[in-house]
């Protein structure tokens, strides 16, 4: 989800806590265009899952068995706020904003990188604010879900 520390490197932060492996070294045919293509793109999914992990439960309510998908997400999303870890896709992420030649300050930044580097990597960001991040993300899963099975429940009782 998010990082800890304080901030991404790449936005000149403090350094962060690398509880995973960085990724082996980038094939040296990767052109700066096509790491920069992949960058974005790992920025956009990293972005998606998170939307999926703190508000998938609504998916849930119409199509029950992405539970199935959505618990596992949510409870990785939990995890890795009150872990103060980061996702193992983040070091990728930022050696392809490397090899891109976009890993320092006052790099030219796009749209995509832009705004979602910041949501996804908050200036500022401290161990309590992980963990109200992570309870946030437990208790909107809770309350949505206790009312998908009361909404379940109701229309079971209508049917019988």
């Amino acid at each position: 989800m998010v990082a800890s520390g304080g901030g991404s490197p790449l936005a000149g932060g403090p350094a962060l806590r690398h509880d995973v492996a960085m990724p082996h070294a980038l094939p040296a045919s990767l052109s700066a265009l096509h790491a920069a293509a992949l960058a974005d793109a790992l920025l956009v999914l990293h972005g998606l899952f998170i939307v999926w992990v703190v508000l998938g439960a609504l998916a849930v309510w119409r199509w029950p068995r992405l539970a199935w998908l959505h618990l596992p997400a949510a409870a990785w999303g939990v995890w890795i706020e009150w872990s103060g870890r980061i996702c193992p896709l983040t070091p990728l992420e930022w050696r392809l904003r490397a090899a891109a030649g976009q890993g320092g300050e006052g790099r030219a930044s796009g749209f995509i990188e832009h705004y979602l580097t910041a949501a996804i990597y908050p200036e500022g960001l401290t161990r309590e604010l992980q963990w109200a991040l992570g309870a946030l993300v437990l208790l909107v899963n809770l309350a949505l879900y206790g009312m998908a099975v009361r909404r379940r429940r109701a229309g079971r009782a209508r049917i019988a």
